[in-house]
């Protein structure tokens, strides 16, 4: 384990991204001797100024022996498998492997409020700093979303609070994450190229609440057949959200209004009208993000205000503009078939759906029945391509058009649609074949709707 306090450990970092750059600085910063390597030649990493003052060693075009450096401990960027050389090397030898996520944890002097899921993270964790905005509480958001938490962290007090956007690929390699509140969304077929079973994919999920205890708080998705059993394995104090029930300590939504339920009764929050989030799955993160806010004894006039200010996250259901009637919006956040079906299943006008990217081990097959109901045409683009219409050719679709280049979706659905119509990205895949990112994918589709 990499002890934080003043070290001159050998310490090795995996993956020059924003994650194992923030990571190789904090660790430089605290004595250790720092590797940073990637597998990029080492004249397209992107190396800081301040690395050469910190005697922070860059090795590029590949993976060092851990043996022959002698190594002491590794550090894995989330975007890069266990799978690789140093990771499989660090398990054979007895080597410590961790993650950026972990060490923010132990530097930090602030408690932390964790939240995963397949989908939702992003616009839950914004609306928990929202909330904590509102209650005057000092929140920290990052994590998965925005900049690495380890340089933050260290600037922070015990009052403020750490509200941490939390990946699958970050909990793998947690080993003494303790967040005062822990919330797992939802669970759904996603990253199956590395976790390769649900069964794997659910239980790195459930390593958010491992490590907590009886005073502190789980909030858990009670309709998620994959999640709801998990209260059982929680020693914290569980606390779910529903919209098909009421529950015993949570919220719920009865189609008109979310509630609170707790020791001291039941009480109405808000109503769903008031809020500016579309889609019961954003009634979901409402009511997950409250759940969280009231179990930590926030006022539920404070925790109303909040829900009822708050805008959709960019790339996330996010309203580009109207052209000629027609409503564009980027959900480039929408990376599995899950995603895109509760984006889909949001609008009750035609949808003009455009989809398409790498495909991360995923079955289109219920997506495409919800195609079949719901949408107007498909425009499909990118790698994924092909299996999302044999997918939609297996239900009777025909309603298909297939581009080459990104800009041609745009191109196309102006073509198709009419006043009254929601053209949608909502892709269902990543966005690694055509982007770096699903940012870089939204921003281009904003620029092109604002070109027409």
């Amino acid at each position: 384990m990499i002890d934080l306090q003043p070290c001159n450990n050998k310490v090795l970092v995996v993956g020059a991204g924003k994650s194992g750059i923030a990571a190789a600085r904090a660790l430089a910063k605290k004595g250790a001797q720092v590797t940073l390597c990637d597998t990029k030649p080492q004249e397209k990493i992107v190396v800081p100024d301040d690395f050469a003052t910190m005697s922070i060693q860059i090795y590029g075009g590949g993976y060092p022996s851990l043996l022959e450096h002698s190594f002491q401990e590794v550090v894995m960027s989330p975007g890069v498998p266990l799978t690789v050389p140093p990771a499989q090397e660090a398990m054979a030898q007895g080597i410590s492997i961790t993650g950026e996520l972990e060490l923010a944890f132990r530097l930090s002097p602030a408690p932390f409020i964790a939240i995963t899921g397949t989908n939702g993270k992003t616009t839950t964790t914004s609306l928990m700093g929202a909330i904590l905005e509102e209650a005057n509480w000092e929140p920290l958001v990052g994590g998965n979303i925005g900049s690495p938490l380890i340089e933050a962290v260290q600037d922070l007090s015990a009052n403020h609070w750490v509200v941490a956007e939390v990946s699958s690929f970050q909990l793998e390699t947690v080993e003494n994450f303790h967040p005062k509140v822990a919330m797992i969304l939802n669970i759904t077929p996603d990253h199956l190229d590395r976790h390769s079973t649900m069964e794997n994919y659910g239980a790195i999920k459930s390593r958010i609440f491992a490590r907590q205890d009886d005073g502190d708080i789980t909030i858990l998705n009670g309709d998620d057949p994959l999640v709801a059993p998990m209260m059982k394995l929680c020693a914290g104090q569980v606390y779910t959200f529903s919209s098909k029930r009421k529950v015993e300590r949570g919220t719920y939504y009865d189609g008109e209004k979310i509630y609170f339920v707790s020791t001291a009764g039941t009480i109405p929050l808000v109503a769903v009208k008031d809020l500016q989030i579309l889609g019961l799955h954003n009634i979901e993160n409402a009511m997950a993000a409250s759940t969280a806010a009231l179990a930590l004894g926030i006022a539920p006039s404070v925790v109303a205000e909040a829900l009822k200010k708050f805008h959709p996250v960019e790339h996330r259901m996010e309203p580009v503009g109207t052209v000629n009637g027609v409503t564009y919006v980027n959900d480039s956040k929408g990376t599995n078939p899950d995603a895109a079906i509760k984006a889909i299943e949001s609008y009750e006008q035609p949808v003009i759906l455009i989809a398409g990217g790498k495909n991360k081990g995923s079955d289109f097959s219920q997506l495409a029945e919800v195609i079949q109901k719901k949408a107007k045409a498909v425009i499909l683009v990118g790698q994924a391509a092909g299996a999302i219409e044999k997918a939609l050719r297996a239900q009777g679709y025909q309603a298909i058009v297939t581009v080459e280049t990104f800009d041609e979706t745009v191109q196309e659905a102006v073509k198709i649609a009419q006043q009254g119509d929601i053209v949608l990205l909502s892709p269902a895949c990543a966005s690694w074949d055509m982007f770096s990112s699903y940012e870089e994918r939204g921003r281009l589709f904003k620029k092109l709707v604002q070109s027409l």
